[in-house]
């Protein structure tokens, strides 16, 4: 049996991310039986991630503030304040906000998520370095561990997804 699982806002495991930004890990394997993971996140302006797919997880984001931009296959959109995104499983995507500050909940089925969060971020329970980032190098390492496959570097606003992303079968 599973039981129910309560996160107190404060309490959750921080973990610093790309270009200065921070994932709150609300909800992780352990509390949810590994069916799924919930991650609340401050994205700092112009922060974007390498293009990726995920093997094992399904994706949704819901932009609580902000705006951004989302790539999933051949479709962009740009994404604002109440705006929800599903990225399915076996799908290239990336983003870039475009907003100051945006804040996400992410939610991903199953749960695993978190895992390469923890290890290509930096937990921030511990003092960082100063010259400490997340490199694209790193999390092809780490993510391809964790069944997340990097095909290339962050796209700008005026990219459109390279067509040999698409043709990964």
């Amino acid at each position: 049996m599973t039981l129910a699982y309560v996160t107190r806002a404060g309490q959750e495991q921080q973990i610093a991310w790309i270009g200065g930004s921070v994932h709150r890990i609300v909800l992780d394997a352990t509390a949810t039986a590994g069916r799924l993971t919930a991650v609340r996140s401050t994205m700092r302006g112009g922060a974007a991630s390498p293009v990726h797919v995920h093997e094992h997880d399904d994706e949704t984001v819901f932009v609580l503030r902000g705006s951004g931009v989302f790539w999933a296959g051949d479709e962009c959109w740009e994404l604002k304040s109440g705006d929800t995104a599903f990225l399915p499983r076996g799908l290239p995507h990336t983003y870039l906000f475009t907003s100051d500050e945006a804040e996400l909940l992410t939610v991903c089925n199953p749960s695993g998520m978190e895992d390469f969060f923890r290890e290509a971020g930096w937990d921030l329970a511990n003092p960082m370095p100063e010259d400490w980032a997340v490199d694209i190098k790193s999390l092809a390492k780490i993510g391809a561990a964790a069944g997340q496959i990097v095909l290339g570097p962050p796209l700008t606003r005026e990219d459109r997804m390279p067509a040999g992303y698409l043709d990964r079968s």
